[in-house]
């Protein structure tokens, strides 16, 4: 039976579309669409269990996967199948997931998945900015309780102009490269990089993509309607008890005002807090508290909210004590770690941020191999938070996806400052040693100073920042947070990251919780954080001025020299005996790579002594040593012959050449030593190619005076040598016995 087919296309101008289909593939799943932009496919399904789970919280798994047979290739390792996912696929999932969650009821908790696969792949497309269209697409075809249909696009600026979803080609020329999510009313979630533009023009981006939004939104409604909209299927929502939460709010809200109002310390505060706690739940029996034990709490937490949001906006306060635009105590230090190339400490308040950056060859690269994207990073930052950091002891299992997702947007923030020209591969990482509040802004901190002590000649520093909303939508009393704590991120209505030098934001990341966010507060936000970021930008320098002028001591130095193809060869060697030695008696590691387009060789030299650095570059110039005709020569004589010398070009050590006897002297010369004997250096003239030796001819006499009434014997005449030789052979020849 063919299937029923129900299809939107959304024209994105200048000949692209974008199509949402479903009806054809994956139908036992509760909702499924395939979106494809030229031969791009994604194919995205979403289920979500009849039965709650037994948690206090929505159990939701966005699963982003690019499969190689997509992209006609191979998976690299022994087993050739798909694994664990890349850092990008996980940074794709958390795009998605972080838009879609806010808009699930608060207490839906059954079990949901959605699955997003690359099934297709176009290079001219980039499927990361269709993948929150998939996701919505397929949820509004599906009868999940889901607020209203969502999308996320990515926004570029070519040539002032600003471009929605552009291709890679596009990108590369981009000033700009954000991906916003946004429901047709609200923009929700923002994240990108920037050639340092300014507040105003990140705000003009951010409109000019949801207006993009705005259109998907409809298709996402036609699609539903066309199909079949299905009725939102009816779960049972948490219990809830009005008298109980009065009560609860009257033992717990003036208690926790006061308290946050006094302004103290994280853990003074929440031992505090929790004796609230404690002191309300014993004014409950005991079968009070097994019956809403679980409420109280819920209850005690959201009358905490409440007093602490009621703080900030009613007297401009903050839990530790702040006022809104207030940063909190800075102090860094720089070359802490004595063996690492460079190395600093950022410390804003309770947050705490150790960098280390380690310099290397192109073989140190992290290769990125994702069917969508093959190419390798020279600069890259990787972020830990080990649970110590927030004063917990819990299992480390692995990178979790919100270090991948910090990790990159300190890379992003900083790698647009590392110069094209750095001869490094630059290794960046962040370890977070306390937290309360915005780790990830304080690794672009310690990282910036990091890159600065050990000598990488950044362009600017950067610093970042995390600024805060809480809003009262009743009464529309509004404050922005500067330097926002953890509890202001859980309790408040925005968490927005902005990273930047003084010139200009280079990246951003920004997630709203409410609804209708107007772009005034918007640009108020943002011109807060630049306070913000200058005041941070200036206890960065006063730390550390600029750049060291050089690597330490200990860090290896790096030189690039560029040689023709002719003679990488000669210096690998046969099976790589040339540069294997080399490498061993000079103690450098050498790189070479090969320039497609200039048909040239690259060599990476990296050592801490320059000693050897100096002798890898002597060996590389001696290979490419080319003496011209009619120049002189110093030469060293390293071998005797009976019929001359082998002589080296001092200047280019293992270069050899023969002198002849006949070019020591102009006298006739009946031994060798009688004129040059081992070790002798003395000069020599380069006469090119031998015409008869077909090999270098040089000479010695050449640059001697003539003797006086010196004759030359006359050239011996080759035709008529020949001439004889034939006329022998011929004789020869008749001599023979002819045979009958």
């Amino acid at each position: 039976m063919i299937p029923k087919v129900f299809r939107e296309v959304i024209d994105l101008g200048d000949g692209r579309e974008i199509s949402i289909e479903t009806g054809k593939l994956a139908k036992q799943a509760h909702g499924s669409v395939v979106v494809q932009s030229g031969k791009c496919m994604l194919l995205c399904t979403v289920v979500s269990n009849y039965k709650a789970s037994d948690v206090d919280f929505l159990p939701l798994t966005v699963d982003y996967r690019e499969k190689f047979a997509a992209a006609g290739r191979y998976p690299g390792g022994f087993f050739k199948r798909e694994a664990r996912p890349s850092d990008g696929e996980v940074l794709t999932m958390r795009l998605v997931d972080r838009v879609l969650r806010p808009l699930f009821p608060k207490d839906y908790h059954s079990e949901t998945q959605v699955m997003i696969q690359l099934m297709s792949h176009d290079e001219n497309v980039m499927p990361d900015a269709m993948a929150g269209l998939a996701a919505s697409a397929a949820i509004q075809l599906s009868d999940f309780p889901f607020e209203c249909p969502i999308s996320e696009v990515r926004v570029g600026r070519v040539n002032g102009e600003f471009v929605i979803n552009p291709t890679l080609a596009q990108l590369a020329e981009s000033d700009i490269d954000m991906i916003i999510g946004a429901s047709a009313d609200s923009v929700m979630m923002v994240e990108g990089e920037m050639d340092e533009i300014s507040e105003e023009e990140m705000t003009e981006a951010i409109k000019f993509a949801h207006e993009a939004i705005k259109v998907q939104c409809a298709a996402q409604v036609r699609l539903a309607e066309a199909f079949g909209k299905k009725e939102t299927r009816e779960y049972e929502p948490e219990a809830e008890d009005e008298s109980l939460a009065k009560k609860v709010h009257d033992l717990t809200y003036s208690k926790v005002y006061e308290i946050a109002k006094a302004g103290s310390a994280k853990h003074e505060r929440s031992a505090a807090f929790e004796a609230i706690k404690e002191e309300v739940k014993a004014s409950f029996s005991e079968e009070e508290q097994e019956e809403f034990g679980g409420l109280i709490s819920k209850y005690f937490y959201k009358a905490e909210k409440a007093a602490v949001r009621d703080l900030t906006l009613n007297e401009g306060l903050r839990l530790d004590g702040r006022k809104t635009t207030d940063i909190r105590p800075i102090w860094c230090e720089v070359d802490y770690l004595p063996s690492t190339h460079g190395s600093a400490i950022f410390t804003r308040g309770e947050t705490q941020a150790l960098a280390t950056v380690t310099l290397g060859t192109s073989r140190d690269s992290n290769q990125i191999d994702m069917p969508s994207f093959e190419g390798e990073e020279r600069f890259y930052l990787h972020y830990n938070f080990p649970p110590f950091s927030t004063g917990e002891a819990r299992p480390i299992r692995g990178t979790s996806r919100r270090e991948v997702g910090h990790g990159n947007l300190a890379q992003r923030a900083l790698k647009g400052m590392v110069p094209e020209d750095c001869p490094y591969t630059v290794r960046v990482v962040s370890e977070v040693l306390e937290s309360n509040g915005s780790s990830s802004m304080a690794t672009v901190c310690s990282g910036t100073m990091a890159l600065m002590d050990a000598g990488v000649q950044l362009k600017k520093p950067v610093s970042g920042i995390a600024m805060g909303l809480i809003t009262d939508m009743e009464s529309g009393k509004y404050a922005v947070l500067s330097d926002i704590l953890g509890d202001e991120d859980h309790l408040g209505d925005m968490d927005f990251k902005v990273t930047g030098t003084a010139d200009g934001i280079t990246a951003c990341q920004m997630d709203i919780k409410v609804k209708g966010l107007s772009y005034e507060i918007l640009v108020k936000a943002l011109k807060q954080a630049r306070d913000g970021r200058l005041h941070i930008l200036e206890k960065l320098v006063e730390t550390i001025e600029a750049p060291r002028a050089d690597v330490k001591p200990h860090a290896p130095k790096m030189v690039t020299r560029i040689i023709p193809n002719e003679y990488i060869g000669a210096l690998i060697g046969p099976g790589g005996k040339v540069i294997q030695e080399l490498q061993k008696e000079t103690k450098t590691t050498i790189v070479i790579n090969e320039d497609p387009v200039t048909e040239e060789g690259i060599v990476e030299i990296l050592g801490t002594d320059q000693a050897g650095i100096d002798a890898v570059i002597a060996k590389i110039d001696s290979l490419m040593f080319k003496p011209e005709v009619g120049s002189v020569y110093e030469v060293k004589v390293i071998k005797m012959l009976d019929f001359g010398a082998v002589v080296e070009y001092t200047e280019a050590p293992g270069n050899e050449v023969l002198l002849h006897v006949s070019e020591l002297a102009w006298e006739r010369t009946e031994n060798v030593s009688d004129v040059v004997n081992m070790g002798d250096v003395f000069d020599v003239k380069y006469f090119g190619i031998d015409p008869r030796t077909k090999k270098d001819k040089v000479s010695r006499k050449a640059l001697l005076p003539k003797p006086e009434g010196f004759k030359e014997r006359p050239p011996r005449d080759n035709n008529r040598r020949d001439d004889r030789r034939g006329n022998d052979r011929n004789r020869d020849r008749d001599r023979k016995p002819r045979r009958d």
